[in-house]
């Protein structure tokens, strides 16, 4: 199979899902233009390390996996290898779309497997562990996946240094459809602000705060934990290896619908800006009817496409990230995948 990497968005998207569906089809893939459209294309050392870890899982050989590189030829080994893995990703690159790549490998191989991963677990375009933890994964056990993941230690932008554990379960038979046609009453808004080495400063109260406000101006109430992660106290296992925060809030529908919301910290962006924008985001994308958040929506059409069945659910808008996943399930799969009444972006 050929792939164009450059396809819509030219998103590292389509570099770590072709390798992964190779590797579940069993068919070589040569994947070229690898995020041409990028300000540094080819492939990052994040990238690098989902084809350095699907090979591992497969026992697959790769050419052309190096940093800067950008094209690759992937031809996948024999049977998923399951048993205890830690793969370390070397930056801040994010370990939750390494997850999300493994997730999938683990539900199709044999054997229960667990893996631990160190990198980024809260950084711009990429999923917050909480989204992944409180929307995503409940999303995927209500297609029969089994899956767990854990927070070890926080990791920010630029030290990283974060890590998480995930567990999966082989299917016991194909993944079913998700069926979300309608969200339902809405059941609670709940989430997450947790700062790291910043107690001093109050980022966590600052940040639920703000976005508590700005909920209640439009009727809704949430109820948001607030964690400090510090050197004499971590909330965790173990204190991130440097100051940063994170906002996640989501909310539960009664027939299983979750629309999620999140921000991380950075040089320049203040508490209170996190949480008016977190609330923001949830609210356009509760009143646009969806059933499936703006991230979650783009991150279930693989498992969608996966399943046996036709899915249905509602997203806010389609993103140019989401039609190059449609694209490449569409030419891999060979998925057909209908989209119908709502705008771009």
């Amino acid at each position: 199979m050929e792939i164009d990497g450059s396809y819509k968005s030219g998103s590292g998207t389509i570099l770590r899902d072709s390798i992964l569906l190779s590797a579940l089809l069993g068919r070589p893939v040569y994947v070229h233009n690898i995020r041409a459209k990028r300000e540094k294309p080819g492939l990052r050392p994040q990238h690098l390390s989902v084809v350095e870890v699907v090979k591992t899982l497969t026992g697959g050989l790769c050419q052309g996996a190096s940093v800067g590189s950008k094209e690759v030829f992937f031809r996948p080994g024999g049977e998923i290898r399951s048993r205890d893995f830690f793969f370390d990703i070397g930056t801040a690159g994010s370990a939750t779309m390494l997850a999300l790549t493994i997730i999938p490998i683990g539900l199709f191989s044999k054997r229960a497997s667990s893996f631990k991963i160190r990198g980024g677990l809260f950084q711009d375009f990429a999923p917050s562990f909480f989204h992944l933890k409180y929307v995503v994964v409940p999303l995927l056990r209500m297609m029969g996946a089994e899956i767990e993941i854990k927070m070890v230690r926080p990791g920010f932008v630029p030290k990283g240094g974060g890590e998480m554990e995930v567990k999966t379960r082989p299917l016991d038979g194909p993944l079913s459809p998700l069926m979300l046609a309608e969200p339902g009453a809405m059941r609670d808004v709940v989430g997450i602000a947790l700062s790291s080495h910043l107690k001093e400063r109050k980022v966590s109260e600052r940040m639920a705060r703000e976005c508590k406000a700005v909920l209640r101006a439009k009727g809704y109430e949430a109820n948001i934990e607030m964690l400090y992660d510090t050197n004499d106290s971590p909330a965790f296992e173990a204190p991130a290896l440097q100051e940063g925060a994170a906002l996640a809030v989501w909310a539960n529908f009664e027939r299983g619908a979750i629309i999620g919301s999140d921000m991380v910290g950075e040089k320049g962006r203040s508490a209170e800006t996190i949480g008016k924008r977190v609330a923001s985001m949830l609210i356009e994308d509760i009143e646009s009817g969806a059933t499936c958040d703006r991230f979650s929506s783009d991150q279930v059409i693989l498992f969608c496409a996966l399943a046996r069945g036709e899915s249905l659910f509602k997203f806010p808008f389609l993103s140019e990230h989401m039609e190059s996943r449609i694209w490449l399930v569409e030419q891999m799969l060979g998925a057909d995948v209908s989209v119908q009444g709502r705008k771009s972006t």
